[in-house]
């Protein structure tokens, strides 16, 4: 009884979402396109699936087969509605206007621009006219219709699914399943082994029977500090840490430091996109009793920096994502090009 009212909300939601879809595939409304390619990365759910470190993958693996690229991406909850960060320029701006995961994505890709703002065509017209790019990547990408893409990739947590098939605000459905067929490419995430995937693909197989799957993980990689020097995951091997995020998904975050083989001692979480205050790092330093070492992700450390962290032994730690079938993915993706 509880999900009643939201069951019922979920209806005009479908019917909002459906035909948004339909007058973009008819034509009524147009999609734009751009002269180089796209290549869109998104999800049909709520949550966190891994966006990002897939993004900043196929963006390193881009430019080290000679592709300049550039990312597009919203900027959820950035103040700044349009412009171009990169590592080297708008040094004077951060999280709270870019948002988070653009600025950590700047920061950790250095030399790839990332054009944020919600007019992404605009975006990625800005950066024809001033940059050496030969491809897009479309952060976010699935649900923005107003952008003609020529690749798309729809990531699906391994773990949670479809979760109980309804639409939000009922379920964590962006969008009906039967819109997966607008897809060119399924990759799973957070994959322990081929067998568990068996009910999800066959799910998938119900409604889009011959798109091609691919398999992915998360591995950690090493540590940052609050001044950008690195550490390697050893060294956290048999430390007391408290284990601090701001994300979609923390049972996934805290998976992968327990596989550092530390002993968590506390773990925190706040909402996804969570500002830090200063409330919060006072209340970090109490809770630091009994620990060696605060845990933490790039996406909050971008955040959490300019408390200027010098008194807490923090580290965040940098992760990537490991494509079962890499070669045969890229080669894929390197089709439109």
């Amino acid at each position: 009884m509880l999900l009643f009212p939201l069951h019922l909300l979920s209806f005009p939601y479908r019917v909002i979402v459906k035909g948004r879809t339909l007058f973009y595939s008819t034509g009524i409304w147009k999609s734009k396109s751009l002269p180089i390619p796209v290549i869109s990365v998104g999800n049909i759910t709520v949550g966190g699936t891994g966006k990002t470190p897939l993004v900043m993958e196929i963006a390193r693996v881009l430019k080290q087969k000679g592709i300049p690229i550039a990312i597009l991406s919203r900027g959820y909850k950035g103040k700044k509605t349009q412009g171009i960060l990169a590592s080297d320029v708008n040094t004077g701006l951060g999280p709270e206007e870019f948002g988070d995961e653009p600025f950590m994505m700047a920061k950790i890709l250095k030399e790839i621009p990332i054009l944020v703002g919600k007019d992404r065509f605009a975006n990625a017209l800005m950066a024809l006219h001033m940059l050496n790019v030969r491809g897009f990547i479309l952060d976010d990408g699935f649900q923005h219709l107003q952008l003609r893409r020529d690749l798309d990739i729809v990531l699906v947590d391994s773990k949670i699914g479809f979760g109980d098939h309804h639409l939000l605000p009922r379920g964590i459905l962006r969008e009906p399943l039967t819109h997966l067929r607008r897809a060119h490419i399924l990759l799973l995430t957070k994959v322990e082994g081929l067998e568990a995937c068996n009910p999800i693909e066959s799910e998938i197989r119900k409604v889009y029977p011959h798109v091609p799957i691919f398999h992915s993980h998360y591995e950690p990689l090493g540590l940052i500090n609050p001044f950008d020097e690195w550490e390697g995951i050893e060294a956290l091997k048999g430390k007391k840490v408290l284990v601090l995020s701001g994300i979609a998904n923390p049972e996934s975050f805290l998976s992968l430091v327990r596989r550092c083989q530390v002993e968590v001692v506390r773990e925190v979480t706040f909402p996804d996109h969570h500002s830090y205050t200063i409330r919060d790092i006072d209340l970090l330093k109490s809770w630091l009793k009994g620990a060696e070492r605060i845990v933490t992700t790039e996406k909050d450390m971008v955040k959490l920096n300019k408390w200027h962290l010098q008194e807490l032994p923090i580290q965040a730690l940098r992760i990537q994502i490991k494509i079962w079938e890499e070669e045969e993915f890229y080669k894929r993706v390197m089709e439109i090009f």
